[in-house]
């Protein structure tokens, strides 16, 4: 299998999923997440401090963490959110051929990523339940796929936990937040998810997966409805975050 593997790396060497690069020998190491050093390191990681609930990072490099203006205002029905990168630079382009361009293949750079900074800032995960967060099936025909439930099969198969795509709905074809104003974004996801296996849900611990988190609606919306279906916790989980958290 070694000799198979090396024979394709000849025939078809590995490039980089951003820029298309080839990569180097060294880059072609498990732990490059099939990116080139250059990309590798344009990503920006989302230090502390932070909010201890949404995961804001502040503007100060110094200090503990504690909670932003908004989650003091009014708590998110999740119990915290994390994401590791900021969304900017490299990233953006990347997450948006995945998610527009049907370019798939970049999941195994994503959800590796996501998964590999799961178990190292989230390492108490055992007994939760992965859950994406889902489009309505009109969307689903429209994208071809569901990018939280790819990057969710990753982190399933990565961290060894159980994934349930069925149980949560999107039961409301809404426009795309993208563009909205914030209280027509509230009002846009509102009552839009629904619970179609309570059972799967009640006195669960649910790790939530999305792509990107923007003003966090959408995320909340399905934590409140898991969480009145009978959820005990619900952590929340994005691969990017924005540095706006609109409450």
């Amino acid at each position: 299998m070694k000799f198979l593997s090396q024979l394709i790396d000849i025939i078809y060497p590995p490039r980089c999923h951003i820029c298309n690069r080839f990569l180097s020998n060294d880059e072609r190491d498990p732990s490059s997440f099939h990116l080139c050093s250059g990309c590798l390191d344009s990503l920006t990681p989302i230090s502390h401090p932070m909010c201890t609930i949404c995961g804001l990072p502040f503007p100060t490099s110094t200090g503990p963490d504690h909670l932003c203006e908004n989650c003091l205002r009014k708590r998110p029905w999740y119990d915290f959110l994390r994401s590791p990168y900021l969304y900017s630079g490299p990233l953006i382009e990347c997450i948006q051929r995945f998610k527009y361009n049907m370019e798939t293949h970049l999941i195994s750079s994503l959800g590796h990523l996501l998964s590999s900074f799961a178990k190292e800032c989230m390492p108490n995960l055992k007994d939760f339940v992965i859950i994406p967060v889902p489009l309505h099936r009109r969307r689903l025909k429209e994208r071809g796929f569901n990018q939280s439930l790819l990057l969710a099969r990753v982190l399933s198969s990565d961290l060894g936990n159980q994934l349930d795509y069925l149980s949560l709905i999107r039961n409301r074809y809404t426009q795309a937040q993208t563009g909205l104003k914030k209280k027509e974004r509230r009002k846009n996801v509102k009552d839009a998810f629904s619970i179609i296996k309570p059972d799967a849900i009640k006195e669960k611990k649910i790790l939530l997966i999305d792509d990107v988190f923007t003003t966090g609606y959408t995320l909340n919306e399905c934590a409140r409805t898991l969480k009145k279906s009978g959820a005990t916790t619900v952590i929340c989980l994005t691969m990017a975050r924005t540095l706006v958290n609109e409450g």
